[in-house]
């Protein structure tokens, strides 16, 4: 809803919204990734969490609302700390109630961590600065069970020192084209790179991170990434064979691309500088 649209339902109708934005955590493995999906699967409803808290909303308020989310999730990969905001019919709810309330109807495999007041013309994807991920591997141990949903395993553990040689070239504005899985559909395949690393985890030593913050991403950009740099890692390349993997712009020099289940939103920014996107 635009602010001149806004402004007119509370001029005629005396209408008073309030713009939340939440944070949100989930677990993508049975969803059809973020974003609503309005087509059916086979004629089966497609599940999103977009949909998810959409509906919950609907059934708060007796009517439709849409959530604006800061960055679209493809499927099976999660989040800690999504950002989506929406506009509230209801002025009189206190902001953290919403945390409580949304909980109660949403999916146990979707949980708003927190909920606060914005700007009216405040926009989770278009105020957002900047973008982390974070994608875990286990190497060489079994992982529980109830962890295998969320990481990649793979069986030797990788040098952190050279594939952090790998990482210095990631940094600055690059053009991403490598990365950029066939179909999309971006304007730009140029990103502005804050940061990227690998560490281990300071609670499981066989835990491996790698985490990166951008503006933005190419689609299933950071699976091709973090894919590639371990491939390149384990075949003994050196940082100088990836950076020309990387300065090709050729998909075809990618190697292989990491699976979504070790893949996770950690953490949406908004108070650096606004880059294109």
């Amino acid at each position: 809803m635009t602010t001149c649209l806004r402004n007119f339902l509370r001029t005629i109708f005396s209408v008073t919204m309030t713009n939340i934005l939440l944070t949100i955590s989930y677990d993508g493995t049975d969803f059809c990734g973020w974003q609503r999906q309005d087509k059916a699967a086979e004629g089966q409803p497609v599940r999103t969490i977009q949909g998810e808290i959409e509906h919950a909303l609907e059934k708060m308020f007796r009517c439709h609302i849409n959530v604006y989310g800061s960055g679209r999730t493809d499927s099976g990969v999660h989040a800690a700390g999504q950002a989506a905001n929406f506009l509230s019919p209801v002025d009189s709810i206190p902001e953290k109630n919403y945390v409580r309330a949304l909980n109660g109807l949403l999916p146990h495999d979707i949980r708003i961590m927190d909920a606060c007041k914005v700007s009216d013309d405040f926009n989770a994807r278009f105020n957002a600065t900047s973008r982390m991920y974070r994608y875990f591997i286990h190497a060489e141990s079994v992982p529980l069970a109830k962890d295998t949903r969320y990481v990649w395993c793979i069986p030797n553990r990788p040098d952190v020192d050279r594939l952090n040689e790998m990482c210095s070239f990631l940094h600055g504005e690059l053009d991403c084209a490598t990365f950029a899985a066939a179909g999309d559909q971006s304007l730009s395949t140029k990103r502005f790179i804050d940061s990227a690393r690998f560490f281990v985890d300071s609670s499981d030593k066989d835990m491996l991170v790698f985490e990166i913050e951008a503006n933005a991403f190419l689609w299933r950009m950071i699976r091709s990434l973090t894919g590639t740099l371990i491939q390149c890692e384990q075949k003994g390349k050196s940082a100088l064979h990836f950076k020309e993997i990387l300065d090709s712009c050729d998909r075809r020099r990618a190697l292989m691309t990491a699976p979504p289940n070790g893949l996770f939103l950690w953490k949406i920014r908004f108070d650096g500088i606004r880059r294109h996107v």
